[in-house]
């Protein structure tokens, strides 16, 4: 049974950080490509950060620089590092993994965690 849990999502105040983590069960996490995806009422499930198997990063238009993608095989465990969070930062981020490479369409990922809250206050 494949199971991926977010964990570190809350509320903040603009201009700190929060660091989610995805903690992947079931499958062979090494040779997975992991994205996090957002969404926010009435809008569609945005791209937001993506790695493959071997480490390498994408990441959604104008994020690059401010969140940082990570991973660590030997606990399969997913990480997002957003800094310098902002009101339209606020959403549920959901990660997922893809046994393919790496791509941006939500449609394309195989397995999806439950989702986790972010919440920027102004």
């Amino acid at each position: 049974q494949v199971q991926l849990v977010e964990s570190g999502g809350g509320l903040v105040q603009i201009g700190e950080s929060l660091r989610l983590s995805c903690a992947v069960s079931g499958l062979a996490f090494s040779k997975y490509t992991m994205g996090w995806f957002r969404q926010s009422p009435g809008k569609e499930r945005d791209f937001v950060a993506g790695i493959s198997w071997s480490g390498n990063t994408f990441y959604g238009d104008g994020l690059k620089g401010r969140f940082i993608i990570s991973r660590d095989n030997a606990k399969n465990t997913l990480y997002l590092q957003m800094n310098s969070l902002k009101p339209d930062d606020t959403a549920v981020y959901y990660c997922a993994a893809r046994d393919g490479v790496w791509t941006t369409d939500a449609s394309q990922y195989d397995y999806w965690g439950q989702g986790i809250q972010v919440t920027v206050s102004s």
